[in-house]
This record gives structure tokens, C-alpha cells and sequence, in this order.
């Protein structure tokens, strides 16, 4: 165990959701410190844990864990609403480490880092995620937009189909479309063309930043 803070890296392309986490961890900085924030680029620090958010990325299987560390000896916690036990288990056999949902609390999100620094493999708690209490920051959330519906219009502004939407975030096709209806009235529109052009106003393209506490890269 280390002396001081578990050193973590934020990863997810979108740089109002790796801040979100970061400002959510904040308080315990005595027991978990984020020494790098990465929008789209790989983690270039000394780190014992990088927490991948899923917001609007590769999940499951999908997510390329070695890309993640490049080397490096992490361990790589998911962070993510999407608690289906397949998809944990797709995770955890990619080699993930931890398995963290978004309906837990702070409190929480560092008890189960902490774990995961210890050697132990981490996975949700059979708690129901609402869309009223995931955890972090998401682009639209000023516009009233959910963390689901806000991903929705974040995967149409990256151009792709409802099916492939479906497929990345493991939704059915019809609860793809009720996000798709419920997002557009809310930011008010009426096709995908449009949508688009909001989304791309309004911060829905991913982003390519990294922040990094200085001395902390390898």
C-alpha cells in the first residue's frame, strides 16, 4: 500500500466528463488524488488506477484495456450505468479490474478504488441506476437532458445509425428511439440533420485535451 494518495488517471472523450469525476473525487483527496484528466489521447502518467468512464465510448468487451495502460501497471475500474451482469463480466474478463456504476456516491466510487488497489476485483452492487442520480458531469445536462438521452445525442452527433447506438451502449433499438424522441424535444428538434448541428454547437464532439499534475508522467 502506498503512503500517500492512490494515484488515479479520468479517461472518456469528453472533457466536461472527465472534469465532472475529477470534481466529484475532489473531497478525498487524502485518499485518492487524479493526477491526469485525458479527452481521447492515452494516460502518460505513473498511475495505480485508471477509472474509464463510458460515457459515450466502447464498452464490454470493446474497450481496449492494454491502449489504456500502454505499459503501464495500473489497474483499469469502468465507470459506467450500464450494470448488465454480461457486460460486467465481458469487462472484467477483458481484464478490468473494478466495475463501478454511476448510481453509486463518492463516498462509494473511492471505497471501491481503494479495493481495487488492494488486489481485490470490484463489481456493482445489485443497485437500481436511475437517470436521476448517475454520478459526474455529461454535455446538455443545463438543457435538461438526462446522462442517457445526453449520450444518445452525443453518438448522433458522432454520426452514428440508432443500430450502432444500440450495439455501444447495449440499449434495446426501441429505447434508442424513446432517448432519441425525448432528447430532440428538449433541445427542439425534429431531425437528425439538425440534431447534429446542435450537438455540434453545444459541445457534443469529443474532445482532445489531457491534463497532467505536474511531475506525475512517466
Amino acid at each position: 500500500m502506498p503512503s500517500g494518495p492512490i494515484r488515479i488517471a479520468v479517461v472518456n472523450d469528453y472533457e466536461i466528463v472527465v472534469a465532472g469525476v475529477a470534481a466529484m473525487l475532489s473531497p478525498y483527496r487524502e485518499r485518492v488524488r487524479v493526477v491526469e484528466l485525458d479527452s481521447s489521447l492515452p494516460v502518460i502518467s505513473d498511475v495505480d488506477v485508471i477509472l474509464y468512464d463510458t460515457f459515450a465510448a466502447v464498452q464490454g468487451d470493446g474497450v481496449d484495456l492494454d491502449d489504456l495502460v500502454r505499459g503501464g501497471n495500473a489497474r483499469v475500474v469502468i465507470f459506467s450505468w450500464n450494470v448488465d451482469d454480461e457486460l460486467v463480466r465481458k469487462a472484467i474478463e477483458r481484464g478490468a479490474t473494478g466495475y463501478l456504476s454511476k448510481g453509486s456516491d463518492a463516498e462509494q466510487v473511492v471505497s471501491g478504488i481503494e479495493a481495487v488497489h488492494r488486489g481485490e476485483t470490484v463489481t456493482p452492487s445489485e443497485v437500481l441506476v436511475t437517470e436521476r442520480d448517475a454520478a459526474g458531469e455529461w454535455p446538455g445536462r443545463e438543457f435538461g437532458l438526462s446522462a442517457r438521452e445526453s449520450e444518445v445525442l452525443a453518438l448522433i452527433t458522432q454520426g452514428l445509425s440508432n443500430q450502432e447506438i444500440a450495439d455501444r451502449t447495449y440499449l434495446s433499438i426501441n429505447s434508442v428511439k424513446t432517448y432519441i424522441r425525448t432528447a430532440y424535444r428538449k433541445v427542439e428538434v425534429t431531425r437528425r440533420s439538425q440534431a447534429v448541428a446542435w450537438g455540434m454547437r453545444h459541445g457534443f464532439e469529443p474532445d482532445r485535451m489531457r491534463s497532467v499534475v505536474p511531475g506525475a508522467q512517466r
